[in-house]
């Protein structure tokens, strides 16, 4: 069964969390993955740690960092969804990795640890969709969604093209520049989403830069989903930064309440 098919008829905007990998620790992940999904999460991004992360800003960086103390890469972080899986984690999980990791591990190898470890789809930021057919094909081939995106500066020729391969869901970029937290989006992304709607058979989820119930609202009105990330990251590692280690869960239980008051202020202005 294809995870993803549960998320074409969602009738409420689908949330998209990113977390990365290992950060700090691989049970932070697990942890903070679980309650993401029992807070109404439809699909995850996990990201994996890159020493030079292009479409990363600040916040996504310093989670990299991290996670490479920790000791977290590719492999491992694979490793760490099937134990998700173990866990209780049954929605879509997709890979949000940069082309130079799969190269190292191998494209063959990493796509036969997806396929082993329940992984359902992938994302390479840093690599041209005119470049992407052999990992695209080889994908296809396992069963593994590759999860394209779009920017506002996407030719509408190309756009179409990009649209049409789409599977799992297809990701728009809010704004130029990195991942964070903005307050401002491109005033191009209303005609982008619409255009890709068009011309796409899955769900339009938009990211980079949303970080408010508000935001969340008007992102909603013009896609499927929202994708969110900085800012999660970001309130997990301020949460975290200021428990003890006693504390352990009352951050995450306080980490659930910024989800929950992050997601469910969204969704109730959407359907009002």
């Amino acid at each position: 069964m294809n995870r993803f098919d549960c998320i074409k008829s969602s009738e409420k905007p689908l949330f998209i969390p990113f977390l990365m990998a290992g950060d700090p620790t691989e049970k932070d992940t697990i942890d903070l993955a679980l309650i993401l999904q029992e807070e109404g999460a439809d699909v995850l991004e996990i990201g994996i740690p890159y020493s030079d992360p292009l479409a990363d800003g600040p916040v996504i960086q310093e989670a990299s960092k991290r996670a490479f103390t920790s000791g977290m890469n590719l492999e491992k972080a694979i490793q760490m969804i099937g134990k998700m899986r173990e866990e209780g984690l049954h929605i879509p999980v997709v890979l949000f990795t940069y082309y130079n990791l799969l190269l190292q591990l191998g494209q063959q190898h990493v796509v036969d640890l997806m396929n082993r470890y329940s992984v359902d789809g992938m994302l390479v930021p840093d690599l041209p969709f005119e470049e992407s057919e052999s990992i695209r094909n080889l994908c296809k081939a396992h069963h593994i969604s590759y999860i394209p995106l779009i920017a506002p500066t996407t030719s509408q020729e190309r756009l179409v093209k990009i649209a049409q391969s789409a599977e799992g869901f297809l990701y728009c970029v809010s704004s130029l520049g990195v991942t964070g937290e903005r307050s401002v989006f491109h005033p191009e992304i209303q005609r982008m989403v619409k255009e890709a709607s068009m011309h796409s058979d899955v769900p339009v989820a938009l990211g980079f830069g949303v970080s408010s119930p508000e935001q969340f609202n008007e992102i909603s009105k013009l896609c499927d989903g929202v994708i969110i990330g900085s800012s999660l990251i970001r309130k997990a590692d301020e949460l975290r930064a200021g428990s003890s280690k006693a504390e352990t869960q009352d951050w995450k239980e306080s980490f659930r309440n910024f989800v929950r008051s992050l997601l469910l202020e969204g969704v109730q202005k959407v359907s009002n």
